[in-house]
């Protein structure tokens, strides 16, 4: 199993940036080794459980912030859990991308998904499309903003996007590129995507463990299928710590081949979770 790596995020809504600074802060001090924002154009409302839309509560868009992160930040590594594909072109995506690694000195995570917020679609007059549309959009998105990373030039002609010669540069710091984490839990689609395109796969702790280990072996059989050994994925999840207990929270994840935590903390206190957590950080690496 890959060595443990721990993350900690907060979203950037119902929050200051004061308080975001605060987080980034702790969370480089303390030795996590990455900090994640999320990809919203509009409230998501209770965001531990992404329950109830709140299209009016005070959002900071994730992408901008992570370039302030990567100023207000020395070591741990930056990420979107994860940037929704269907609210830019990828190769305005991927020059962002590689702005905010190089702003990083090569510190970016890469994390995409097909995107899903119904609510803030319809209300900005965005094309969302069917779940399987959504994931066969991301996928050229993926071929397109690899090939702007690596190649001189970029032809592609898809169902979705097409360019003619488009150059990148300058190119990302990190080679190939930044590490690809997708996020999704489609069994025929978008694990199939995950298997041919990432290098970690996340989900989050809405359907329990045993659903996550379930549909971390169907990724297996899907990675045999491309030809890829499933060990070169890594498996991530999202779980929202209890701090006094973030040990037990963990170690069954850990036990099941989850090596990529990420750590979700409220807006309610999350410095003082964070400070709890932080504290454990020894013992939760001995776990891994």
């Amino acid at each position: 199993m890959p060595p443990l790596r721990l993350g900690a995020k907060l979203v950037p809504q119902g929050t200051t940036i004061a308080a975001l600074r605060a987080f980034w802060r702790l969370a480089d001090e303390s030795g996590f080794d990455h900090l994640w924002v999320y990809d919203h154009l509009a409230g998501v409302g209770n965001a531990a459980t992404v329950a109830e839309p709140d299209p009016a509560i005070d959002l900071f868009d994730g992408w901008t912030l992570l370039s302030a992160m990567a100023s207000e930040t020395r070591t741990t590594r930056l990420g979107c859990m994860v940037t929704a594909n269907t609210l830019r072109h990828p190769a305005t995506l991927a020059k962002i991308a590689t702005t905010v690694d190089h702003l990083s000195n090569g510190r970016l995570e890469f994390g995409i998904g097909a995107g899903w917020a119904e609510y803030e679609h319809h209300m900005l007059g965005l094309d969302l499309g069917t779940p399987r549309h959504r994931i066969e959009k991301l996928a050229e998105s993926l071929t397109i903003i690899k090939s702007l990373w690596s190649a001189p030039t970029t032809t592609f002609t898809g169902e979705h996007y097409t360019l003619h010669q488009a150059v990148h540069a300058p190119k990302p710091l990190q080679k190939p590129h930044p590490p690809i984490w997708l996020g999704g839990t489609g069994e025929k689609h978008m694990l199939k995507l995950v298997a041919e395109q990432a290098d970690v796969w996340n989900t989050v702790n809405h359907s329990g463990l045993a659903e996550a280990t379930r549909l971390s072996k169907v990724l297996d059989t899907w990675c045999t299928k491309a030809g890829r050994n499933p060990t070169e994925i890594r498996r991530s999840v999202q779980l929202r710590p209890t701090p006094h207990r973030v040990i037990d929270d963990i170690a069954p994840w850990l036990d099941a081949g989850f090596s990529e935590i990420v750590l979700f903390f409220g807006p309610e206190h999350p410095l003082a979770d964070l400070e709890q957590v932080a504290e454990r950080l020894p013992a939760l690496r001995a776990l891994g």
